[in-house]
């Protein structure tokens, strides 16, 4: 984790930006306790904006605040994951089924640049620029339609599978198969048909619950010992076997 700051803008929202990507890269480990003082002497800030974090990674469910105990990276959830990963569904299709019928074409052209740039990160094994490009991806597609407010919602939403999509990257084929469900998304768009994007974003969002049971069995540690939901279980049954269409 890099520990500058810009002085000269906001010190709280960068603080919390920096201690999310280092919980969600597992920088920060669940249950690891995380210190004011500590953090503050690392980034040069005093305890205010520190405390502002916290507060903030609590709210995304990342950390949870005990009072005269400390502050603690909390464990996955599988059923929190799989509850953020419903809202997001419900937003991300409906973005990608409008893009079909208002996305201008340099929405479009840069949407497959960003493919491009995972390519090139998956193929060097990067597994934290290739997350760079995959947001971007999906605020970009935000913005195509001129909803640029629903990536701010999608973020606060996706933090904790934002943890699970990590760590299910070192393995070669779920980056190649991500890329190549970016890929399906949007040439769905560039044919204007709505119906095939949505089913593409719905597989693509859906893909996180083919690997999260198997990943909380072999990460105990990682994990809280609970279940998928109902939906959860249901949704992935009906993707089942499914692939995307060939690049």
């Amino acid at each position: 984790m890099r520990n500058e700051v810009d002085p000269s803008a906001a010190i709280a929202p960068q603080i919390y930006r920096l201690l999310r990507q280092a919980i969600v890269t597992l920088e920060y480990l669940p249950g690891q306790r995380l210190s004011e003082q500590e953090i503050g002497a690392r980034f040069g800030v005093s305890r205010q904006p520190v405390r502002e974090a916290f507060i903030k990674l609590s709210e995304a469910g990342l950390v949870r605040i005990l009072p005269q105990r400390g502050t603690f990276v909390v464990r996955i959830s599988m059923r929190d994951v799989a509850n953020a990963r419903f809202v997001r569904e419900a937003v991300e299709v409906a973005v990608a089924t409008t893009a079909c019928s208002v996305a201008p074409p340099e929405a479009l052209d840069r949407l497959n640049e960003l493919i491009a740039l995972q390519r090139e990160a998956a193929a060097n094994d990067d597994q934290r620029l290739f997350l760079r490009y995959d947001e971007a991806f999906h605020r970009t597609l935000a913005e195509a339609v001129e909803c640029a407010s629903a990536w701010p919602f999608i973020e606060d939403v996706k933090a904790q599978m934002d943890r699970v999509r990590y760590l299910s990257l070192p393995a070669a084929s779920p980056m190649s198969r991500l890329i190549d469900q970016h890929a399906e998304i949007v040439r769905a768009i560039a044919q204007r048909d709505a119906r095939r994007a949505g089913d593409a974003m719905r597989l693509h969002l859906r893909e996180i619950l083919n690997s999260l049971p198997r990943l909380a069995a072999a990460h105990p540690d990682l994990f809280e010992d609970d279940e998928l939901p109902a939906h959860a279980r249901e949704a992935a049954n009906a993707t089942s076997g499914r692939d995307v269409a060939p690049a």
